[in-house]
């Protein structure tokens, strides 16, 4: 891209289908197109483990830059993953270029976890099952403590992550 050329250009967002915003970056990154999707590390519950997993820090959205002046922005529509152009009215929305910097060079943020200190949590399944509790820490990578009331008292219990689920 020329300098002139990103003058004229810009930043928008891309609305992607369910869980396509890779398919979508790839496919349009394949027809000649900068894009940018922001990835995040989450912490999650996969087949009764805790497991930490990338995932798109925004759901179904990516960025793509766009030259306002000559390129055909017709492809991006029928691309396989995307379902439309971000936009207001008939105007595509133009995401500040300071946005996609920041995002950018953002440090990598710590993992974002299944819970926080203060969560309402319940037991999902265990000789416990049902009972409900605040989350107080994590103890390593697979266990959690949880402040639960037991006849009365407060317990400070020490259970598997995976065991635990949010309280509604």
């Amino acid at each position: 891209m020329t300098i002139a050329d990103m003058s004229s250009s810009a930043w928008y967002a891309v609305h992607t289908k369910p869980r396509q915003e890779v398919r979508a970056l790839e496919n349009l990154e394949n027809q000649g197109f900068e894009c940018f999707l922001p990835i995040m590390e989450v912490e999650k519950v996969r087949r009764q483990k805790v497991a930490r997993i990338s995932e798109p820090m925004f759901s179904r959205y990516l960025f793509i830059r766009l030259n306002d002046v000559n390129h055909n922005w017709s492809p991006i529509r029928s691309t396989l993953g995307v379902s439309k152009l971000v936009s207001f009215g008939h105007v595509p929305a133009k995401v500040p270029a300071q946005f996609i910097d920041f995002l950018r060079e953002a440090p990598p943020t710590t993992v974002a976890r299944l819970f926080e200190p203060g969560d309402n949590v319940r037991i999902a399944y265990g000789p416990l099952a049902g009972l409900e509790g605040v989350y107080q820490a994590h103890d390593g990578e697979t266990r959690a403590f949880v402040l639960v009331d037991l006849l009365g008292q407060p317990q400070k219990l020490k259970l598997a992550i995976e065991s635990l689920a949010v309280s509604h």
